[in-house]
C-alpha cells in the first residue's frame, strides 16, 4: 500500500498504472523520435480523471482530492515526463475556464476540452518575461466591439497543436491601465501564429513561440476580470507546483527501478554490479531521493486538501523534487553506463526531461527565494 493513499486512492492509481504501461510505454519511442503526442489517448485517460480532475462536478469535472491528483501525476510521470506536461497544461486551461468562464465561455470551450474534442495551450511566459509575470508585455487594446492584441509568446507547451490559447497580456481600456486580463485566442485568428521551437527537453510537446500582429478578439473572449489576472495566475502556480513535484516524483522512481532491475542483471568481472559497494551506494542514495521527494510532494498535497495556502510546502516540493528527479536520473545514467544515454533507452528520455522540470512555474533559483520568504518574513524580490 502506498504509504500517502487510501484503498480506493490506491486501486484507482493501480488501475492507470496498468493501462499506462499497456497502451502509453509502447508507443512513447515512436513520438520521441517524430516530436508528436497521441492526443487520442486522451479519450481513456479522461475516464480516470485526467481531463477535469480537479474542477467541480457541476462543472463536468471529478472535484479530487489533491491527493489523488498528485497520484495521477506520480503516475503520469513515472510513464512519460510529456504526458505529465500535457496533462497539466490541459488542466491549466480547464481549471481557469471552470472558475472564471462565463456560462458561454464553459459551453463553448470548457466542454470541448473535457471531452478531448479541443486542444489548448496557456500563454504566460515571453521572450523578455520567465518567472516575473509582473512584467508581461503582450499588450491588449480596447477598441469599440473587439480587443487588439499584440506581442510575443515563448515557451509556450502544446502552441504548435492548440485550437486555443489561453493568453495573458497587459491590458488598456478606459477601466483598466496595464493590469493583466486572460484572453481567449483561436487558432486562424488573423495575426495570431505559432512556430515550433525546438529543444532538449519533452520533445513531444508542441513548445511554441506565439505571436501577435494586430490581433482582433472579441469582447467576450476575455475569461475572468478585467485587470485580474495576475492575482489568480499566482494562486494557481501554487498547485502547478505540487504537480511537476508529483510527476518529477513518478520520473525518479521509474528511474530508480529500470536502475534495480540492471543491477540484478548486469554482470562484470564474473559478478552481478549489483553486489559491488560504489553501485549499492548509488542505489541508495537514489532510493532516499524518491523517498524525500515523495514524503515532500505529498505533504504539500494534503495541506491543500486542508484548505492551506501552503506556499513553503509547494514551493520546496518542487524545489527539492525536481532537483532530486534529476539527480536520480544523473546516477541511472552512471549505473547504466554506455547504455544510459543510448537514444531510445528509457534513461536518456528521463536524464533530458527531468532536467526540464528545474525551470517552469519558477526555476528552482526563484523557489528557493519564494521559500526563505515564507521561512523568514524577509523578501529577496525587489
Amino acid at each position: 500500500m502506498h504509504a500517502y493513499l487510501d484503498a480506493e486512492q490506491q486501486m484507482l492509481k493501480d488501475q492507470v498504472d496498468k493501462w499506462l504501461a499497456a497502451n502509453v510505454t509502447p508507443i512513447i519511442d515512436k513520438h520521441e523520435r517524430d516530436c508528436t503526442f497521441p492526443f487520442e489517448i486522451f479519450d481513456d485517460l479522461k475516464d480516470f480523471g485526467y481531463l477535469g480532475g480537479k474542477i467541480p462536478e457541476a462543472d463536468g469535472g471529478f472535484d479530487l482530492p489533491y491527493v489523488t491528483w498528485g497520484a495521477l501525476m506520480e503516475s503520469a510521470g513515472y510513464c512519460w515526463g510529456s504526458l505529465r506536461t500535457m496533462v497539466n497544461i490541459t488542466n491549466g486551461s480547464i481549471q481557469k475556464l471552470s472558475r472564471f468562464g462565463t456560462p458561454e465561455q464553459k459551453e463553448r470551450w470548457l466542454q470541448p476540452l473535457l471531452q478531448n474534442k479541443l486542444r489548448c495551450c496557456t500563454g504566460l511566459s515571453e521572450p523578455n518575461v520567465g518567472s516575473n509575470v509582473r512584467g508581461i508585455e503582450c499588450r491588449a487594446e480596447k477598441k469599440d466591439d473587439h480587443w487588439l492584441i499584440n506581442g510575443s509568446k515563448l515557451w509556450i507547451t502544446n502552441g504548435i497543436n492548440a485550437d486555443i490559447a489561453l493568453i495573458v497580456a497587459r491590458t488598456y481600456s478606459d477601466t483598466c491601465d496595464g493590469e493583466l486580463s486572460t484572453f481567449v485566442v483561436e487558432d486562424g485568428t488573423p495575426g495570431y501564429a505559432a512556430r515550433r521551437v525546438e529543444k532538449m527537453v519533452l520533445r513531444p510537446t508542441g513548445t511554441s513561440e506565439l505571436s501577435f500582429d494586430n490581433v482582433k478578439v472579441p469582447l467576450d473572449h476575455m475569461v475572468g476580470p478585467e485587470g485580474k489576472a495576475l492575482s489568480g495566475t499566482l494562486a494557481g502556480l501554487n498547485t502547478a507546483r505540487v504537480n511537476i513535484a508529483m510527476g518529477a516524483v513518478g520520473a525518479a522512481q521509474s528511474a530508480l527501478d529500470i536502475s534495480t532491475g540492471y543491477v540484478k542483471t548486469r554482470e562484470q568481472f564474473g559478478r552481478l554490479i549489483g553486489e559491488f559497494q560504489l553501485v549499492q551506494k548509488y542505489i541508495v542514495d537514489m532510493t532516499i531521493r524518491v523517498k524525500a521527494a515523495r514524503a515532500l510532494s505529498y505533504t504539500a498535497a494534503q495541506r491543500l486538501d486542508r484548505g492551506e495556502e501552503a506556499r513553503e510546502d509547494c514551493s520546496i516540493a518542487k524545489l527539492y523534487s525536481t532537483q532530486a528527479a534529476f539527480e536520480v536520473a544523473d546516477m541511472a545514467m552512471q549505473v547504466h553506463g554506455g547504455l544510459g544515454y543510448a537514444v531510445g533507452y528509457p534513461i536518456e528520455r528521463i536524464f533530458r526531461d527531468t532536467k526540464g522540470g528545474m525551470i517552469p512555474e519558477g526555476t528552482v533559483e526563484v523557489q528557493t527565494l519564494i521559500a526563505g520568504r515564507e521561512i523568514l518574513g524577509l523578501s529577496a524580490f525587489k
